[in-house]
């Protein structure tokens, strides 16, 4: 086994980690496999900061013709072997585009074209080409493939990373995202204009944005996202962590007074699970992966870089009920590959930008059902979920998660429903109608279930038993609290608990030995917030 390197902390510059003999995990195999199957157009979606700009530089290094970033790894054989089949010279060199659009900020309806215009000017100049008389980037991204065809008598590689970036900026600014969409739309059809002009194009995302309407002139785009074969192409299995990072998961468990398996369990539990086709191996989050090991500290590195604002906007504007997704969700393969603005139905966007993530499929449904993939994208998206909901900062929030916890172990019921009638004020409701009053104690729900979720408790919300449901039980060491919400006008807090003894919510506990604690309570409806409560002790 080659000897390994340092970390790669912050670096996807394929040839720079292989010169200076940092860690490389062989991701090869996948370039070559693109050769051998004579793929042409092909496009991967991968969530944030998962490795696909380094698979990118990977890919660019391969086809500029550059064999010594190579040497050990697995395209070093495969291309001469590939080579010597299909008739032709190893490590062939092609002129190569490629187009970035991470590092932009796209808030203004020129900013897309500036930053395709400059980038074309920059190729123009790298190849001593006059720039195009015309203002049209497609017109001028068309004429600039066909001369550098022309010039260097050598077929041309487009490479497109993070395409949909400024489609996800723009997410809640609808008017330029259209704008924007039809942009890159002309912009990407040129591909297919000039496939004679072309040897290969790789397009990377996090989404699959209207991706049928955004390629549709693009007809033989090969999309390599749900297919079993590629499903590791980025992140790191099981397996390559032992190959791989033995030596500095050794040096994770010792700062951490820890045996090496369980540190093993601990990076499995935070940064594991994810899984990208029906039959894929668990696949660990390489950035938050590589910072652990870097620093020999467990945090949740990913998700201070990777949670969008928009997704948390976009889930409280569709007043989707958030714990839904704690016991998993359903969806068919349709569904899955195409999220769409002013869609009611957050589950692909979420699978997407690595929210959620494969737990099983049902081939004769065509059915995925869906999970959080770990305690990082758990914990995270809760928390900054809560936030989004209370007007206050991260660390506030940790702050007021501590109170919480200190107060429901030692069974202070009064003190904590005061503790999250402060957080229930900030809750955004928006103006119902009487006929969407419900949404209101949804909210109470919602607060609820992220609070003690946080507190790293049990919690069940919208329990059935056969006369009815308890809006939520939730379970701490030595204490069962089951809770009953009520709007005004729908009934008091001893309502609440009436309706809990009368449907028997409390009964499959009764041979518990923690003591079970009953909660009524009442939501104002002119106060947006709770107005009253309830307890009662014992079953």
């Amino acid at each position: 086994m080659e000897k390994r390197g340092n970390l790669p902390l912050g670096n996807q510059v394929f040839p720079e980690i292989r010169n200076l003999g940092m860690l490389y995990v062989d991701k090869t195999q996948y370039i070559a496999r693109f050769v051998e199957d004579n793929l042409k157009y092909v496009f991967l979606s991968r969530p944030h900061r998962f490795g696909k700009t380094l698979f990118v530089s990977t890919l660019q290094t391969y086809f500029e013709g550059d064999k010594a970033p190579f040497q050990g790894l697995y395209l070093e054989q495969a291309e001469e072997a590939l080579a010597q089949q299909q008739q032709r010279e190893p490590w062939q060199a092609y002129p190569i585009l490629r187009f970035d659009f991470n590092g932009k900020n796209y808030t203004d309806e020129t900013a897309l074209t500036e930053r395709i215009t400059t980038r074309l000017a920059d190729i123009e100049q790298k190849y001593g080409i006059t720039p195009y008389g015309s203002n049209n980037i497609d017109e001028r991204f068309l004429s600039l493939i066909q001369r550098i065809y022309e010039k260097t008598h050598q077929q041309v590689v487009v490479i497109i990373d993070e395409y949909d970036k400024p489609l996800l900026e723009t997410f809640e600014n609808p008017e330029l995202n259209q704008a924007y969409r039809a942009i890159l739309k002309s912009f990407y059809e040129i591909l297919k204009q000039c496939d004679q002009y072309l040897r290969f194009a790789f397009l990377t995302g996090i989404t699959k944005f209207n991706k049928l309407a955004l390629f549709s002139g693009l007809n033989n785009l090969f999309d390599i996202t749900l297919l079993d074969n590629y499903s590791a192409i980025c992140g790191f299995t099981e397996q390559e962590l032992t190959d791989y990072l033995l030596s500095e998961i050794t040096q994770l468990a010792e700062a951490n007074n820890q045996t090496l398996e369980q540190a093993r369990e601990k990076l499995r539990a935070n940064y594991d699970g994810y899984r990208f086709s029906p039959h894929s191996p668990n696949i660990y989050n390489p950035f938050s992966l590589v910072n652990v090991l870097a620093n020999r500290a467990y945090r949740f590195y990913w998700f201070e870089t990777a949670t969008p604002a928009f997704l948390i906007t976009y889930l409280k504007q569709i007043n989707y009920f958030v714990p839904n997704l704690q016991e998993g969700v359903a969806i068919d393969e349709g569904a899955l590959q195409d999220f769409r603005i002013g869609a009611h139905n957050p589950l692909p966007i979420l699978y997407q930008a690595g929210y959620l993530t494969m737990e099983s499929y049902e081939p004769e449904d065509m059915l995925y059902h869906l999970r959080f993939p770990n305690e990082e994208v758990r914990y995270g998206f809760l928390k900054v979920l809560l936030c989004g909901y209370y007007p206050t900062s991260v660390v506030d929030a940790a702050v007021h998660t501590i109170a919480f916890r200190n107060e429901i172990l030692r069974g202070d019921v009064d003190t904590f429903m005061k503790h999250l009638e402060g957080i229930i004020a900030g809750i955004p409701y928006g103006e119902f109608s009487d006929q969407q009053v419900s949404y209101r104690e949804r909210d109470g729900q919602v607060a609820i279930f992220l609070v003690f979720k946080l507190l790293g408790h049990f919690v069940q919300t919208e329990v059935h038993n056969h006369i009815g449901r308890a809006d939520a039980v939730v379970h701490t060491p030595h204490i069962i609290y089951i809770f009953e919400f009520k709007l005004d006008g729908t009934g008091t807090p001893e309502d609440a608990l009436q309706q809990i003894e009368a449907r028997g919510y409390a009964k499959p506990y009764q041979g518990d030995a923690k003591e079970v604690v009953c909660v009524g309570v009442a939501f104002s409806k002119t106060e947006k917030n709770i107005s009253s409560w309830a307890v009662r002790r014992g079953v």
